[in-house]
């Protein structure tokens, strides 16, 4: 039987309109987000994974879209959030985390496919995208 690992993850906005990102000792410098585990929203994966990942306590103001990685069997929730609370900390999952201007993040991200998703959901009110690659 062939699975599919579904996953969820987060563009992170603060107020001064700064992109949340974490640096993953093996992918670089990327999104927040992670596996969606047993009884768990899609949301929730969301915001849990942000809050274990870097710190931050987030809400999510809505849904994004979808990116399929057909050759990895992943398929990638997206949402936009903003911050509520927490404070920036690393975890074995992150190197380094921080808030940056987007045009910062967009050269420390080294995955093309990363920053199309980043690209993509910050189409602020886009109708959800679906990308597959």
């Amino acid at each position: 039987m062939h699975t599919f690992t579904v996953t969820s993850g987060a563009v992170i906005l603060n107020q001064q309109n700064q992109l949340l990102l974490k640096k993953d000792p093996i992918r670089g410098w990327e999104l927040p987000g992670g596996c969606v585990e047993k009884n768990e929203t899609l949301k929730d994966t969301a915001i849990r994974e942000v809050k274990e990942e870097t710190g931050i306590e987030i809400e999510i103001l809505k849904f994004c879209g979808v990116s399929q990685e057909i050759k990895n069997s992943v398929c990638n929730m997206w949402w936009l959030g903003t911050p509520v609370g927490g404070e920036l900390q690393t975890s074995c999952e992150s190197l380094e985390v921080g808030f940056f201007d987007v045009e910062e993040a967009l050269l420390l991200i080294e995955n093309e496919d990363f920053k199309h998703e980043l690209l993509l959901c910050l189409n602020y009110g886009a109708e959800p995208f679906y990308i597959s690659f």
